[in-house]
Parts: structure tokens; C-alpha cells; sequence
């Protein structure tokens, strides 16, 4: 199994102008692989995400999956977006099992699977709660075992943690890199950390600023299971970090007064690194 992007681009066209959020997009990924797309703000890595999924078209290119072109949805690709798009009057088996009882899935072998991926993370006794019982974190691997549950090759990740707190995030983080071993899916995940991309990537993906284009692409060798404190993860983050930082700089000298600089302001500050903070 294989994704490849050909030539892929994105135009948005309104009264006034026309808006290039994509251009010339060229990318292959084998199965299996974890990819992770990096960009600062409107460099068009989440439209790339839904054009993947079949949920936008492309202005011009082509993709492949298995060597059939993607044009429109399908069971081959599972998406999670930021929000965990949960259905708050069902409970949480039942939108587990939702995607499922869509498809025509038998209510036993639906419950089957539903009980399977909730054990997967570690949600089994909160399986009869509704989701205003649970946390975000907790309402994000419910919406990761729904996905599970639908056997696609694929599955789209959109910024599924950016919502949460650091710590939080840090263990969903690992969550994710111990399912994604067990399930050996082909997973494309969207971010603008460059910690969260390094931590979890083979392949990480830096896009340049809009119009969005592959600028870099970098094979993450590094041992898994991987954790944040990793010395060898920080060495990679800064390699990753200078490819970024003068993209980042173009978006902001965009929206930022005259005067700016990025070295006199912390423009990649990350919020969750606060240690020392009120000291």
C-alpha cells in the first residue's frame, strides 16, 4: 500500500481575489509509515489533510492510494479532527460503534469491535458514560477507537491534541505511538509543534509558508517508544526548528508591525515549556 500526491494544488476564489493556498504538492508515503505535516499558520497542511480524506477537491494534481485515484470519500481513510465530534445524547459505546451501524456492521460484531479498540485505550469502564462525563483527553481516544473501529488503511489526524493540556497531551502522545505499533496503519497527522511531530513521526513533513509547498522532508531515525525528555529527540527538534523558523518568520513579518524581529521576539515560544515561570 501506498499514498502518493502528484502536482497537488489548492486555489480559493472569491469576489476580489484569488487565494493559492497549495501549490505543486509532490509527496509518497509506504504503508504503515507515521507522517507528520509541519507548517505555521495557513501553509494549507489541514486543507492538504481534507483533500487526502476526499472531504475537499483539488484545484489541479492527483492522489493515489493503492494506485487508485482519490476523488471523493472512502472506507480506505478515517479522519479525527481537533474536536472529538462526538454525539453527546449517545453513550459512549454507541458512538464507538456509530461508524460501524452506518456501514451495516452486525450489532455482535460491532459491540465486539467497539469493546476491542475501547480496551486499546483504555476506556472500557467508562464505555456505558455520555460524553459530558468524560475529559478531552478522554473524549479524544473515544473519537481514536471510532476511527479504529472502521479497518481503514488509512487514518487522517488533524491537530487531534492542540485542545489539551500538556500533560494530558504528553500521554495521549505515547497512547497514540503504542497504537499506532499494534495497528500498523499508515497515519498522516497534522501539527504546528515541531516537539509533537519529531515525537511521533517517521517522516516529518515541513511546509513552507502559503502558498504551501513541500519545503523539507525529514526521516526521523530515532528509537521508538520515544519520550518528550529524549536528549536525541531535542538535537532533532532543532534541525527541524531552523527549517521551520524562517517560514514561521515570513508569516509573521505578514501580521506583526515593522518593527519586528524574531530575535528579539519569541515568536516560537511554545506555551506548554514554562518551567520557571513565576520564580
Amino acid at each position: 500500500m501506498s499514498l502518493k500526491i502528484e502536482g497537488v494544488g489548492k486555489k480559493f476564489v472569491s469576489k476580489h481575489k484569488e487565494n493559492v493556498t497549495l501549490e505543486d504538492v509532490n509527496l509518497s508515503f509506504e504503508k504503515g509509515e507515521f507522517i507528520c505535516l509541519l507548517g505555521p499558520s495557513g501553509c494549507g497542511k489541514s486543507t492538504l489533510l481534507n483533500i487526502i480524506a476526499g472531504l475537499e477537491k483539488p484545484s489541479g494534481g492527483r492522489l493515489f492510494l493503492n494506485d487508485k485515484e482519490i476523488n471523493d470519500v472512502g472506507v480506505d481513510r478515517a479522519m479525527m479532527f481537533q474536536d472529538s465530534a462526538l454525539f453527546p445524547w449517545l453513550k459512549v459505546i454507541d458512538n464507538v460503534e456509530f461508524g460501524m451501524k452506518i456501514a451495516g456492521i452486525s450489532k455482535a460484531e460491532r459491540r465486539e469491535k467497539a469493546i476491542r479498540y475501547l480496551k486499546m485505550v483504555h476506556l472500557t469502564k467508562f464505555k456505558d458514560s455520555y460524553v459530558h462525563e468524560l475529559s478531552g483527553g478522554m473524549r479524544q481516544r473515544v473519537a481514536l477507537a471510532r476511527a479504529l473501529t472502521l479497518d481503514s488503511e488509512v487514518l487522517l489526524m488533524d491537530e487531534p491534541f492542540s485542545a489539551l493540556d500538556s500533560q494530558t497531551k504528553n500521554i495521549l502522545q505515547l497512547q497514540l505511538q503504542k497504537v499506532w505499533w499494534e495497528t500498523k496503519k499508515t497515519i498522516v497527522f497534522v501539527t504546528h509543534n515541531v516537539e509533537e511531530a519529531v515525537l511521533l513521526a517517521d517522516k516529518v513533513v515541513v511546509m513552507s509558508a502559503n502558498p504551501g509547498k513541500v519545503k523539507r522532508v525529514f526521516d526521523i531515525k530515532l528509537a521508538r517508544p520515544r519520550t518528550i525528555e529524549s536528549r536525541d529527540l531535542a538535537y532533532v527538534v532543532a534541525e527541524v526548528m531552523k527549517e521551520l523558523k524562517e517560514e514561521v518568520e515570513k508569516v509573521a513579518k505578514a501580521e506583526y508591525d515593522s518593527d519586528w524581529s524574531i530575535e528579539t521576539n519569541s515568536i516560537l515560544y511554545n506555551s506548554d515549556n514554562d518551567m520557571g515561570i513565576g520564580i
